[in-house]
């Protein structure tokens, strides 16, 4: 796949999901804005407060969404596709994928922003490449296992458990959560910790 060379995720420079409403937008805002503008000494960035305010600058303007949108979905349906559609995996078998897909792609977004790095439900659809139906199990099986936890923002965040349970898996974590098109989320294999419901030892 060919990448936009001027292609920036507003969603994620704002840590939220498509389908927030403009409240949630303006109030994540302005908490990032606080948190990154130049004149805050202990965590100010120039460069990401930038970023931050191109992003809601963007996002709350409905007609400029409503023309990101239309870029956001035909790249994030391009890039996203973790999942070979084909594969014919029985229910345990793709379970073991998307809770893995699920950590990984967490884990990546909270080591970017480890006090409020998440991603929203519709950012993981597409991100992985299944429909909110095949999500809703893994979710709940990994939000009551303590490896994922929700966010003030809503947003889906993963725990010190996730990062451990990934810790003993097989399987390298991303050092950022944009995937290649290529790769592919395999179950661990011969490791204590291969299977989430296992549990850790």
């Amino acid at each position: 796949m060919k990448t936009e060379p001027n292609y920036v995720d507003y969603y994620e420079v704002l840590q939220v999901s498509q389908s927030a409403d403009s409240e949630t937008v303006e109030r994540v805002y302005r908490l990032l804005a606080k948190r990154y503008h130049p004149d805050n000494s202990s965590s100010g960035d120039e460069d990401r407060f930038r970023a931050i305010r191109e992003a809601f600058e963007v996002l709350s303007d409905p007609e400029r969404r409503a023309r990101f949108d239309v870029r956001y979905d035909q790249y994030a349906g391009n890039r996203w596709q973790i999942f070979n559609q084909d594969e014919a995996l029985n229910d345990h078998q793709r379970d073991q994928r998307i809770f893995h897909g699920v950590l990984s792609l967490l884990y990546a977004a909270r080591r970017r922003d480890p006090q409020e790095g998440g991603l929203g439900s519709l950012h993981l659809e597409q991100m992985l490449g299944v429909p909110r139906e095949h999500l809703d199990f893994p979710m709940w099986y990994l939000k009551k296992r303590g490896f994922v936890e929700t966010l003030p923002s809503g947003m889906y965040a993963i725990t010190i458990e996730g990062i451990d349970w990934l810790g003993h898996d097989d399987n390298s974590v991303p050092d950022n959560r944009l995937l290649p098109r290529s790769v592919g989320v395999a179950p661990a294999q011969n490791g204590a910790h291969a299977d989430p419901a296992a549990g850790p030892s």
